[in-house]
């Protein structure tokens, strides 16, 4: 069972403004995303470039080319490939992606292409390993991908849900492995998944704050859904943060 001062921790971050946060409060590493509305997809080269230059943080980028699911066609797999290099290019010390069979297996031979491409970074395979048809297959097949580290919500929607699968993963990686416990993890479970042994925590941390608009148009969406407030920003909630890192708390 590992240590909580042990563990490494990762903000899932979506601004330079929230990446500066992370630094300065002590965050280990950002995963550096753009597009939250879609769970996440690769963020633009100027983005990447100012938060590489960020000191004392690590930045894994996102490698995604579109939302929805994780099979992907010929040209977004290239489109893969060239954004690995970008992120290369740009300073980024990791990559993080996560790619599937149509039957709901992990992808082994494209992913060790990705690994192979992204060599002198840490390669991450995310959530999409949550979203194979055998979990324990599936990280056994990343494992074989030579991949760094795994991000888990256990196969669930939140990781303390899946918390006996990660539990699980912890021990089929058994060392081979980092695993990543994320989703959902917030100060009042932070300590009941460190305690599955995992090796880090990843979290959003986010708050919703209002923005400084006066004039609304209330006849436009530009998103499309009027269920969304496209007038609220979203920012790092930085108690929280402090919460998760100090150990967790239940108050």
């Amino acid at each position: 069972m590992n240590n909580f001062k042990q563990l490494k921790t990762e903000l899932c971050a979506y601004s330079v403004d929230a990446c500066r946060t992370a630094a300065r409060l002590g965050v280990n590493r950002v995963e550096l995303c753009a597009s939250p509305a879609e769970g996440g997809v690769t963020p633009s080269m100027a983005t990447i470039e100012r938060v590489v230059a960020i000191e004392g943080i690590d930045v894994s980028v996102m490698i995604r080319p579109r939302g929805g699911d994780f099979l992907y066609s010929d040209d977004e797999f290239q489109t893969m490939l060239h954004d690995i290099e970008h992120a290369r290019k740009a300073g980024a010390t990791g990559v993080v992606f996560g790619i599937l069979t149509a039957d709901g297996r992990v992808d082994v031979e494209r992913t060790r292409t990705l690994v192979d491409a992204a060599k002198g970074m840490e390669c991450t395979f995310h959530r999409a390993v949550d979203m194979t048809s055998d979990y324990e297959a599936a990280i056994e097949a990343v494992i074989t991908s030579g991949c760094h580290r795994i991000l888990t919500s256990g196969g669930y929607d939140k990781a303390i849900e899946g918390i006996d699968n990660i539990r699980r993963a912890v021990a089929i990686a058994d060392g081979r492995i980092e695993i990543m416990a994320g989703s959902g993890v917030v100060a009042a479970n932070a300590a009941a998944l460190a305690a599955t042994g995992v090796d880090a925590l990843h979290f959003s941390a986010k708050r919703m704050v209002m923005g400084n608009m006066e004039y609304r148009n209330p006849r436009i969406s530009m998103g499309g859904s009027a269920a969304v407030d496209e007038f609220q920003l979203r920012v790092v909630d930085e108690e929280e943060v402090t919460k998760i890192l100090k150990g967790g708390s239940i108050n």
